[in-house]
């Protein structure tokens, strides 16, 4: 697979089934079938875009529009097609989302214990600004929060 074969495009209800899977195989606690539906369908905030190939998604990521900030939401991608450059795709599409909307600065919280995901972050000049203490339910785990200023 080379990147060529991935397409990034804003999701649409068709990818909900797909997309619920990758978020299944990539988080301890996935956001429910419904929780996606939501987001997609209903909140005026919400942005969203798949990776594709062959019209399948393997990844995806979202973020909130709230007035002049960013605030992705989630970056999945499904193991099978890790460390392939399907994430940095996907960051590097909700910028230039945030870019033609005017949005001035990004944020986003990240296990600490993420250090590849923290690391493609700070490849799109997000830098760390902060930690949520405790901030993961499952396990307790602190959020770095990592901001992109001058989008």
């Amino acid at each position: 697979m080379g990147l060529d074969d991935v397409e990034v495009s804003y999701m649409t209800p068709e990818d909900i089934e797909d997309v619920f899977i990758v978020e299944k195989l990539s988080f301890t606690i996935p956001w429910s079938k419904n929780a996606l539906i939501e987001e997609v369908l209903n909140n005026k905030l919400a942005i969203y875009v798949t990776a594709k190939i062959n019209g399948k998604a393997i990844g995806y990521g979202g973020m909130w529009e709230i007035c002049d900030e960013g605030h992705i939401t989630n970056i999945a991608v499904h193991p099978e097609f890790r460390q392939h450059g399907v994430g940095s795709r996907l960051v590097k599409k909700l910028v230039s989302i945030a870019k033609e909307r005017g949005i001035k600065k990004m944020t986003l919280e990240v296990r600490k214990s993420n250090a590849a995901a923290q690391a493609l972050y700070i490849k799109y000049g997000f830098k760390e600004q902060g930690c949520r203490k405790g901030y993961y339910s499952d396990n307790g785990e602190d959020a770095i929060i990592m901001w992109k200023d001058n989008v």
